[in-house]
């Protein structure tokens, strides 16, 4: 949509062929940030001030999921929007993406929450016990029906990170990590993908803890992420490779990265749930992010000339961040906006 009284509405501030861009924070929301400003032939710059690993970023923690149809159920209508881009982008720029849909399931005492869940979430089949049992055969005999989202999948964070700074890197995008850069000490085109560290230029951030277990055993398999509903610990569980699981869903408001032991056990428990054979489980790390929330919950691109900052991911960064750099990239070039997610200051 176009908003004639917004600076840059008409010609943009950059066409690339060259023209440098400075990006602040080498997380997802950063890196596809460079991905789509190098494509067209932007001169990109990538600082961050972690190292390559990216450890102590909020990504490194992340679950991955890219689930818009499911997130309708708490999340804010722009989220899916957003969502059904960034899936478009995905599918384009990473092929091996998988995106075969995920999976809702209850216990039949949970049925009014599974109802729930399905009024709120549409977008979804609803199927019986033999269909749940040939997407996932290590669930058959669990649940007498569940929920399926089509069209859905789910990266690995700490896998699909590096492939795409690979990418960066062939593509000619320079990438200088443990650099602690202050986006306003930048000239030219600025992009601030700092996350929490962005304070100074959204005071209102605050950061919203995500804990997570990843634990390994190879005598289940899934092919898709599975959320498990349950009125006190609702879960999803999300396949890694060579035998691990990703077990999240936890959303605390504190911004201390510590793990409670009640959180590892309520994790651990809805895990059990789900199938008795994640009882036997090895553990293999517990551990926490934070993620960058401002007050609705929804993402935000505030403008001021030539300096972009990018945050409010929230829990949706693996899920947003296509569509937010598409959103940028094209104000950048022709002036284009998004009243629902952009501002000016």
């Amino acid at each position: 949509m176009a908003a004639p009284d917004t600076p840059a509405s008409a010609a943009g501030l950059a066409r690339g062929r060259g023209e440098p861009v400075a990006i602040v924070g080498a997380g997802v929301a950063g890196t596809w940030q460079a991905l789509l400003f190098a494509e067209v032939g932007f001169a990109v710059t990538l600082y961050d001030c972690g190292d390559a690993i990216l450890r102590g970023a909020t990504s490194f923690w992340a679950g991955g999921m890219l689930a818009p149809d499911c997130e309708r159920e708490t999340a804010e209508p722009v989220v899916t929007r957003l969502g059904r881009q960034s899936i478009a982008l995905w599918r384009k720029y990473v092929p091996d993406t998988p995106l075969n849909g995920s999976l809702v399931v209850a216990h039949p005492r949970d049925r009014a929450d599974f109802d729930r869940f399905a009024r709120l979430a549409p977008g979804h089949e609803r199927i019986r016990a033999d269909a749940l049992a040939a997407l996932e055969p290590s669930l058959a005999g669990r649940f007498r029906e569940a929920l399926f989202f089509p069209n859905e999948g789910h990266v690995e964070p700490r896998r699909v990170l590096p492939a795409l700074h690979a990418d960066l890197a062939r593509r000619g995008v320079t990438m200088r990590f443990e650099a602690s850069v202050d986006p306003r000490s930048l000239d030219g085109l600025v992009i601030d993908c700092r996350g929490l560290a962005a304070r100074d230029v959204f005071p209102e951030l605050r950061g919203v803890k995500g804990e997570t277990v990843l634990i390994e055993t190879r005598e289940i398999a899934l092919s898709r992420p599975v959320r498990l509903i349950h009125p006190r610990w609702p879960i999803y569980i999300v396949p890694r490779p060579d035998g691990r699981f990703l077990i999240g869903a936890t959303t605390i408001e504190s911004e201390d990265l510590g793990v409670s032991v009640r959180s590892a056990l309520e994790l651990l428990s809805a895990a059990y749930a789900l199938h008795p054979i994640f009882g036997e489980a090895r553990i293999v790390e517990v551990g926490a992010g934070l993620r960058p929330a401002l007050p609705d919950h929804a993402p935000r691109i505030r403008i001021e000339g030539r300096r972009i900052a990018v945050n409010g991911l929230y829990r949706h960064g693996f899920l947003l961040a296509p569509a937010l750099a598409e959103l940028t990239l094209n104000y950048v070039r022709h002036g284009t906006t998004d009243d629902e997610v952009m501002e000016w200051s």
